[in-house]
């Protein structure tokens, strides 16, 4: 690999919006932010929302219903897999510079994460409202919108500090818990109000004649809908070594290639999600498990019989590969799996480069042969024989060999970030998971 040389960075500002900081994810952060900014702007100077006597608290509750909706269905499934649908259905023949835009499709998680954060800020100048309206007798609140209004700040409060990047990592597990309880809660804790707010405001007028009640009732039934399809099923498992599980299902769903399937097995405590790799002309599909951290730990060891899924099989960022006429695979141990379903189906040409500590004693025979006979020009790195390779070197060696258009990264996310950015400061389109969840 020493005399593999990469091309020279381009020029500075190119590079400024290749920066990890503008990420399409922060863009939209900012995106909502700034619109948020200007309602409030417009709110304070003309449509005069915060008078001292008088706090438009109907029209501040509206802005965060909306931003709240965004939140919500931003990550429901069915929306989920349209906006990728939408974005994978670009022509191969139009030019790279637009296919490449649609393929950051799977940043929509900054649309999630700025609305939410933004309605939460909102909810804090809506109780405001609500403690000014009382302090000034404007409106004849209740002490249960005043409890329950307090309540529902604290919620959010602790839903979006979990959700802080580096609290997140440090404990998954109760981000989980607080994400889906406090946001059940929430959504809870917001009918009352609706209801409270209804009675106090016009109790004359139907339930369903206000816009409220359906944007309402929409978010509930978004969230309701993927435990409806909740089942526990038989789960076969197979460890090549103590490091992986390679599990089968085949309980009557078949997924498409660059979906996955979230486990369970404690529904209300923790989900996790792996990529699915169906087989052309076989039902059921397959995961590739390996031991990195606590729950895969105890899986790969327990081998359970069953175990819980939910909802369908949700859209991935493998699925951009359908934009390109020829793309580089590059996966480092289970990141072979989401890579796995493309490589089978063999819809867009390809070459895969897989760096894994000895991949037939870790995966078995099998699975390594599988690859071979679908990739025979695959890079198999094994790191047990030859250390760790330059995977950047070694991308940009066979994008220019294969003539590729694209690179999808799957490995860890110092990696994953690793070689997408040093692609795209040289001017090539790649892709990879942002963990923004």
């Amino acid at each position: 690999m020493n005399n593999i040389v990469l091309p020279p960075k381009k020029n500075m500002l190119y590079r400024i919006g290749k920066h990890p900081f503008f990420i399409p994810y922060r863009r939209l952060f900012i995106l909502i932010t700034l619109v948020n900014c200007y309602i409030f702007y417009k709110g304070l100077y003309s449509w005069h929302w915060f008078n001292p006597e008088h706090v438009a608290i109907y029209n501040i509750s509206r802005v965060i219903l909306f931003n709240f909706s965004l939140a919500i269905l931003i990550r429901q499934q069915y929306v989920i897999n349209l906006l990728f649908k939408v974005a994978t259905s670009v022509p191969k023949h139009w030019p790279l510079f637009i296919r490449r835009v649609c393929a950051k499709i799977y940043h929509f998680g900054g649309l999630h994460s700025s609305s939410a954060t933004m309605g939460t800020l909102w909810y804090f100048v809506f109780v405001w409202g609500i403690y000014n309206s009382i302090s000034n007798d404007v409106y004849q609140i209740s002490n249960p919108i005043v409890m329950i209004t307090t309540f529902i700040l604290v919620l959010l409060v602790i839903i979006v500090i979990m959700a802080l990047p580096q609290i997140r990592a440090k404990y998954h597990n109760q981000f989980e818990i607080t994400h889906r309880i406090g946001g059940w809660s929430v959504l809870l804790l917001f009918w009352i109000q609706m209801f409270l707010f209804v009675k106090l405001e016009s109790p004359s007028i139907p339930l369903w004649e206000k816009l409220d009640f359906w944007i309402l009732m929409t978010l509930t039934i978004s969230v309701i809908i993927p435990w409806l399809r909740l089942k526990k099923v038989d789960i076969n498992i197979v460890s090549p070594s103590n490091h992986v599980a390679l599990t089968s299902f085949d309980y009557g769903t078949t997924p498409f290639a660059g979906s996955s399937t979230a486990l369970s097995r404690n529904p209300l405590l923790e989900w996790h999600s792996f990529a699915n790799v169906p087989a052309p002309n076989k039902s059921g599909f397959r995961l590739t498990i390996s031991r990195a951290g606590d729950w895969t730990g105890k899986f790969i060891s327990e081998k359970p019989n069953k175990i819980w899924v939910k909802g369908i099989p949700t859209a991935g960022v493998g699925n951009v590969d359908k934009l390109f006429n020829k793309v580089i695979w590059v996966a480092t141990g289970s990141g072979i799996g989401p890579c796995l379903p493309h490589l089978l189906l063999n819809e867009t040409p390809s070459v895969l480069i897989w760096s894994t500590r000895s991949p037939e004693k870790t995966y078995g025979e099998a699975l390594v042969n599988e690859i071979k006979n679908v990739q025979p020009n695959a890079i198999i790195w094994n790191t047990d024989e030859h250390g760790k390779p330059d995977l950047v070197k070694l991308a940009y060696k066979a994008y220019k060999d294969f003539n590729a258009e694209a690179i999808i990264c799957i490995s860890n996310k110092s990696l994953t970030q690793k070689v997408v950015h040093s692609m795209e400061y040289i001017g090539i389109p790649a892709y990879g998971a942002i963990w923004d969840s």
